[in-house]
């Protein structure tokens, strides 16, 4: 009876997901499995004296235990999503309250929460759960005005980005708001209040360099560095962008590269470097398509979607996988300064694994083929 249930339930969930984009989340974490033995490695052996195998192993446990979280997420009702996101942004939002107050510091920031057995960074499982809310209340019915909707998104965005750069982490929060203009843009906001919000914005944020020097000079510092190379030290970045060359079409080899050996955030922040660098340019050319085309896939579901809500929530989660993949990616070429983001599915760390696998699970939930307005 049981065997029966389980199989009528995979037979339905097979029909009605879409077969590419679970194939191209798929093939992205295997493809993260492989690439993280290739880029730690000698972390672990040489640098930190344990086993070679060691955060490879991790990475393969937080793959299994990620893949496992977006089967779960996409094959739940719709409904419960529905009910259940809510609560969670307001757990997660409380945890992320939490980490000037009890998390630990790592390289002049305090972005993690640090439990038993896990640590782990609140914004990388917030941000789909954050489009999630910004949809619901720029869909919302009962919201009287348009305009007090977006109003009120922005004012949920602000909150979330004073968090963060009190942390600081100012990579998130232009990606926060990068995703959140996108969102508004597609929901048909007037022009002039995307660049009213987003002058508030650059204002506060530039405010806050110019008052609190101490705590966000090294932003100002990295914008100069960016700018003019002559006025201090871009090693790490200058490092990544001759990787890519060095590598050229083919690539070095698996376990020739030497960037893995002289950046010591390679396997995170500067992952598409030590790929382009031991397997070539041309293997990742191909996996900026694989985002691409689950991208498309996802757009053009968008488009067909008549409920607004759904619609709203996969715009923005389209756009902060395709954000989050540029804005690393500008990073390791050289065209953005260094702001420390990892790139989806691909880049050691469970926070970041766990949060895509999340935003994959309720991309293929709400992509769902669906017969009946009952199911929603």
């Amino acid at each position: 009876m049981q065997k029966n249930i389980f199989k009528n339930n995979f037979n339905n969930y097979w029909r009605n997901v879409d077969k590419s984009i679970l194939a191209g989340f798929l093939l992205l974490f295997l493809l993260g499995v492989f690439f993280s033995f290739a880029s730690t490695s000698f972390l672990a052996g040489e640098r930190l004296n344990k086993d070679y195998y060691f955060f490879f192993s991790k990475h393969f446990i937080f793959a299994v235990l990620s893949i496992f979280i977006m089967f779960f997420i996409s094959s739940i009702k719709l409904p419960i999503i529905k009910n259940f996101f809510i609560p969670a942004f307001i757990v997660l939002l409380i945890s992320l309250i939490l980490v000037p107050i009890i998390g630990i510091e790592v390289k002049g920031s305090k972005r993690w929460l640090d439990f038993i057995f896990f640590r782990f960074q609140p914004i990388e499982f917030i941000k789909p759960f954050f489009i999630l809310i910004i949809a619901k209340i720029l869909s919302n019915d009962e919201t009287k005005t348009n305009k007090f909707s977006y109003f009120f998104s922005f004012l949920v965005l602000l909150f979330l980005i004073i968090l963060l750069l009190n942390q600081p982490d100012v990579g998130q929060s232009i990606l926060l708001i990068g995703t959140w203009v996108a969102i508004v843009f597609v929901s048909g906001i007037n022009l002039i209040y995307i660049f009213s919000f987003l002058g508030i914005s650059i204002f506060f944020i530039a405010s806050l360099l110019i008052i609190f020097p101490n705590k966000f000079g090294y932003i100002t510092k990295r914008l100069e560095v960016f700018l003019d190379p002559s006025k201090g030290d871009s090693f790490q970045s200058q490092k990544a962008l001759d990787a890519i060359k060095e590598g050229g079409l083919t690539g070095q080899g698996m376990g020739e590269g030497i960037l893995k050996y002289s950046v010591p955030e390679a396997h995170t922040d500067y992952i598409i470097s030590v790929i382009s660098e031991e397997f070539g340019s041309i293997i990742s050319i191909i996996l900026i398509c694989i985002f691409l085309y689950i991208s498309f896939r996802i757009i053009k579901k968008t488009i067909l979607e008549e409920d607004k809500f759904l619609k709203i929530s996969l715009c923005g989660l389209s756009s902060i996988l395709i954000f989050q993949t540029f804005i690393h990616i500008g990073v390791n070429v050289g065209l953005l300064p260094t702001t420390g983001m990892t790139l989806p599915f691909l880049s050691y760390g469970g926070s970041s694994m766990i949060g895509s696998a999340i935003l994959a699970g309720i991309v293929l939930n709400f992509t769902k083929k669906r017969f009946s307005t009952h199911e929603l």
